[in-house]
């Protein structure tokens, strides 16, 4: 009897410290960008519930318009950019939905006609010092987390206005310090090289590290890029992936110079003259994909491969497997062990083997069209619609669909997870999902 209220005493002393210290000391899984800390959008949590629905809704907080961003997480603290009516915002929560601050951001919203998207797209960043949130009128804004205005840059004014017909989408990658950013545009009725810049900012005061322009021989709609960025690193090899303008590039992360390139997402026989890309690609240690658009092929690469060295568009060493047809065209793909997995834009889900790109299955697991991408966690995938239909698969070759639950709400972001808990932002609102 002793020992056991020992050991309860200590529970509780344990437990009172844990409460003193704040929860990014503490080691929780911290989600910190789009896809997560490495940008797989794979987390290490455990014990997440098997159904996200009214059992296990923890909170639900309204927000002051839609956005395709998705939240962030550092910590007891969660970030969103907005629309707020006619304006722009970086708001912080706290972990349980009570809003910390909100501050405007540069700059006025504006919806295209394509899905009503607006000007709310990119996903803000955190390092757990500052957050970073910039909307698709280019304007970075570097926060502490408290925010307090660190430093702000104009990125049209200092490397050209943006042309591009939906607006620029595209999410900046934190990586060691740097921020990096492609935007891949151009005027479509002009004909000659596509030409885009690749830049890489100081994350602590906004100051040029490098830039580097990107040519490619796309020509009208394929000259613009909605994808973003992402690093690969491993013991032999680190560079930045950018995919647009017909070509997948990787770039020296010291000083943005091309390594390799890879074409093929759009024949030269038979030339689609729109196919922009959205889907952004993804890595594993040692596989990237490449997703295309508008039902195009999807590419698998050996990532550490040595072969992976200039064009390597006809290099058969450098590629793994090429899926002819059926590409996902909004969400990225999700690498998860052996298996590839993604939601095309009609709702149908796919897993393929990761080493041969076998398919599967091919199953209609959604009602309606698709655009966040998917996250895996705890032998789960977790599928939010563009309805606010939300499916649970279990990880495997096989279609098991788990749980479904409709929000009754559209939603266009990409959900997060942190401390056990999945957070899903839609046009209307913040939900925390958890075990009670």
């Amino acid at each position: 009897m002793k020992s056991f209220f020992s050991r309860l005493e200590l529970s509780f002393v344990l437990s009172g410290l844990l409460l003193l210290q704040p929860l990014a000391a503490v080691g929780f899984d911290d989600w910190p960008q789009w896809r997560g800390a490495d940008q797989t959008s794979l987390s290490g949590e455990s014990n997440l519930p098997d159904i996200l629905g009214e059992d296990n809704l923890l909170w639900r907080t309204e927000l002051p318009g839609p956005a395709g961003a998705s939240p962030i997480v550092w910590g007891d603290r969660i970030f969103v950019t907005t629309a707020d009516g006619d304006n722009l915002a970086l708001m912080c929560f706290s972990t349980q939905g009570e809003l910390q601050w909100q501050r405007s951001l540069e700059g006025k919203n504006s919806v295209t006609r394509m899905d009503k998207s607006n000007s709310a797209s990119p996903s803000p960043m955190t390092d757990g010092k500052h957050v970073w949130a910039m909307m698709n009128n280019g304007v970075m804004h570097c926060f502490t987390l408290d925010g307090d205005l660190v430093w702000k840059k104009d990125m049209q004014e200092e490397y050209g206005e943006f042309q591009i017909q939906f607006g620029m989408a595209t999410t900046p990658v934190w990586d060691g310090g740097k921020l990096y950013f492609q935007f891949i545009h151009g005027p479509m009725r002009e004909k000659g090289t596509s030409v885009g810049w690749v830049i890489a900012l100081d994350a602590n005061d906004g100051s040029e590290v490098w830039k580097h322009e990107r040519k490619t021989p796309a020509t009208q709609e394929n000259k613009h890029s909605y994808t973003s960025p992402v690093v690969y690193r491993s013991p032999s090899a680190e560079y930045l992936i950018t995919l647009g303008g017909d070509y997948a590039i990787g770039h020296s992360l010291k000083d943005g110079s091309e390594i390799w390139r890879c074409g093929g997402i759009n024949p030269l026989d038979g030339y689609n003259p729109f196919l922009r890309l959205v889907s952004s690609p993804v890595c594993s240690k040692d596989l990237i994909v490449i997703p295309s658009a508008k039902r195009g092929p999807i590419i698998g690469l050996e990532a550490d491969s040595k072969h992976l060295q200039g064009d390597v568009t006809d290099v058969p060493e450098a590629h793994r497997w090429r899926i002819k047809r059926g590409t996902p065209d909004v969400a990225t793909p999700v690498i998860a062990g052996s298996r590839v997995y993604f939601a095309r834009e009609d709702g149908v889900f796919v897993s393929a083997d990761a080493q041969t790109g076998k398919l599967d299955y091919e199953e209609r697991t959604l009602a309606g069209k698709h655009r966040g991408t998917p996250v895996v966690a705890d032998g789960k995938i977790y599928v939010v619609g563009r309805d606010g239909n939300i499916v649970v698969l279990k990880t495997g070759p096989v279609h098991n669909v788990i749980s479904e639950y409709d929000l009754g709400e559209q939603t266009t972001a990409s959900p997060a997870i942190s401390n056990g808990r999945i957070f899903i932002r839609s046009h209307n609102a913040l939900y925390a999902f958890g075990k009670p």
